[in-house]
């Protein structure tokens, strides 16, 4: 591994070029990725933090940016829904690989309205909906016992909509600090930083790399 590199030939991003709004700058970049056809270009590692203090991550589909928020939806019974329900403290990192850039969010984790997580949950295909209601997910589980609650469901609920579960629903990360990682030639990275202010307002600067 010490000999894999990659050299970075990004163009430069200057604070002139970013959006004053960290939110529309984040949506931009998000939007470009899916437009230009990148794998889940909607892909997050999302890390959160246990009551003990011990970090874990995993990636996660960014499905929004709305409501001065991330969205994202999962089980709130998984081990990221248990950490977040004692420490709604987390952070996510994007990477758009062909396009050398790289996103941090960092802030506060809360439930959406159920009404929000009942009409993205009735828009999943069927089968999506059927495996996140038979799925107690984290928890110790066998292949098999997974394939008979899906097709015990799968009869229960022919068709769309299944009830979404009470256990499953959405969550919105309200950032406290974004920032925007450009690569560049030689490591000489452009990094900026945004931070909100006590009054709402988000201040911006430069990073060393």
């Amino acid at each position: 591994m010490k000999d894999v590199r990659e050299e970075y030939h990004a163009e430069g991003l200057t604070e002139a070029s970013l959006h004053d709004d960290p939110l529309e700058q984040a949506r931009r970049w998000v939007d470009e990725a899916i437009e230009a056809g990148l794998p889940l270009p909607n892909a997050m590692t999302l890390a959160t933090v246990s009551e003990d203090g011990q970090p874990s991550s995993r990636v996660v589909l960014l499905k929004g940016v709305e409501g001065n928020g991330f969205t994202f939806f999962t089980h709130y019974d998984s081990r990221k829904g248990s950490e977040i329900a004692v420490n709604p403290k987390v952070s996510f990192t994007m990477f758009w690989q062909p396009f050398d850039r790289q996103m941090i969010v960092i802030g506060e984790a809360h439930k959406v309205d159920p009404e929000e997580s009942d009409s993205y949950f009735a828009s999943r295909p069927h089968a999506s909906q059927i495996s996140a209601a038979i799925s107690p997910q984290s928890q110790p589980v066998s292949r098999e016992w997974l394939e008979e609650e899906v097709e015990r469901l799968e009869k229960e609920f022919p068709l769309a909509p299944v009830p979404r579960p009470e256990q499953w629903g959405g969550y919105r990360i309200i950032p406290t600090e974004i920032q925007f990682w450009h690569g560049r030639p030689s490591r000489l990275h452009d990094r900026y930083r945004y931070r909100k202010q006590a009054n709402g307002d988000w201040t911006i600067e430069r990073l060393a790399p």
